[in-house]
This record gives structure tokens, sequence and C-alpha cells, in this order.
């Protein structure tokens, strides 16, 4: 766990799930040159410290682990206040067909990328229930809306994403709670990197190399963007994919 605080806090806590890299990392960058102190999430330790950011404390949690989650938002608490902003952005992409991908990934993605979620919306939901005021921002993917070929589990978890989101989001807007589902398209991240079938590997890193497709900082802007609006305003869907991407 690292702590560090460099200038006084002007904002309510951000809890960032994934933060060692890509989307997380970024969006953690983002929130900090906000003011925002920051509760940091991530399965590798020395990426998290690495950020180096102000005011943010770091810890190795596993999403699935719905304790260590809960306790590491209270440990948060007690230093900077309320969560107001949860930004549920851990997730696993392992591509394949399904007759001959291992059915631990199936689990893998199904435990990440749902029950993971769902982990971090308990965490914070309570007390943002009630204090009448917070945001969940709940990372889907254009997977989510539409399918594609060898994408059938990790998009079956991200239409679960999807539909869990809108659900909530109905559940919790009488208690003043926005819940914002962000569906980035193709994005330049290490996801890709964790698929064991090489061929589809490959496949996907072609059609990547084919379009000048996000960056991280693409994804984290539309982030915070829908976060600054008005706690009255919520966007409640945002799609966001390269100009490029026709899919």
């Amino acid at each position: 766990m690292n702590t560090q605080s460099a200038h006084p806090r002007r904002r309510p806590l951000a809890v960032v799930t994934g933060a060692g890299s890509g989307i997380g990392a970024a969006t953690a960058r983002a929130l900090s040159e906000e003011g925002h102190p920051l509760l940091l999430l991530g399965r590798d330790a020395a990426r998290l410290e690495a950020l180096a950011l102000p005011d943010a404390m770091t810890r190795s949690v596993d999403v699935t682990d719905r304790a260590a989650m809960d306790e590491a938002v209270r440990d948060a608490e007690s230093l900077y206040g309320p969560v107001d902003l949860l930004v549920n952005n851990a997730g696993v992409m392992l591509l394949g067909s399904v007759h001959r991908q291992p059915a631990e990934e199936w689990d893998r993605m199904l435990d990440v990328n749902v029950r993971g979620l769902l982990n971090g919306v308990r965490a914070v939901l309570p007390g943002m229930v009630e204090r009448r005021r917070g945001t969940v921002v709940n990372v889907s993917s254009v997977a989510g809306r539409k399918s594609y070929a060898h994408h059938t589990v990790y998009s079956g978890t991200k239409f679960a994403v999807h539909g869990l989101s809108e659900s909530l989001r109905e559940e919790v807007s009488p208690h003043g709670v926005r819940v914002i589902t962000v569906a980035p398209g193709a994005v330049e991240t290490g996801l890709l990197s964790h698929t064991t079938d090489e061929a589809v590997k490959a496949g996907y890193q072609a059609f990547k190399d084919s379009v000048e497709i996000l960056t991280p900082q693409d994804v984290a802007d539309a982030i915070t963007f829908a976060y600054r609006l008005p706690q009255r305003v919520t966007l409640r869907e945002v799609v966001v994919a390269a100009t490029g991407q026709a899919a």
C-alpha cells in the first residue's frame, strides 16, 4: 500500500479499479489533475505505486475479493472522506472460439467483468444512497452492444454490464445517485495480450493496425466529461470509438 499527499484536498474521493495501466491509469491521472484524492485498486502494486499520484492510496486487490474491496474502500474513506465516484474499470478480455476455449477463461471473465464489477458497486453504493449523491461509472465495451466473432463469452459479460447498469440506474436514480455506462471501441491497451488463441489474437491485432484506434486518454476524457456534468444530469451511456472503426 502507498499513500501520498502533496496538496490540500479540494475534491471528493474517487475510486478506480484496474488502475495500474490503460484506461484505469489514464483516468486516475485525469482525476488527480482535477484535485481528487484517489483509491487506486489493481493486482500489480508496483504499477499502482509507479503512478506516483498525490493524495492517492494504492491497494493490491483482486476485484473478485469482496472483503478486500470493502476494506480498501473503508480505509480510503477514513482518510479522504466519502466516495463520490467509482470507476469500475477492471476487466479481462480473453478472445477465442467457444468450442476450443478453456472453460477456465470463461470463469475468469465472468468473475472479473461481472462479479468484480458488482463487488465495486456494493462497496460504495450504500453510502451514496444514504448521502443521496454519487456516481458509478461502469466501463463496458461496444462488444456489450453488438456481437463479434470469437467474442462470445467476453461479449456476454459486457452485455451483462450494460443490463445491470441500466437496471441499477433505475433503482438508484430516486436516491440522487448516477450510473453511467461507458462503452469504448478498440483501445490501445494490454488487454489483447492475455488472449491465448494466437490465431484470434493475430486477427484482432491486424484490425487494430488497420485503423487509428482509441488511446486510453480518449476514454478517460469521456469518463471525466460525464462525471463533470451537474449531479442532476446523467449521461446514461457513452459509446466512444475510433472514427475508422466501422463495426
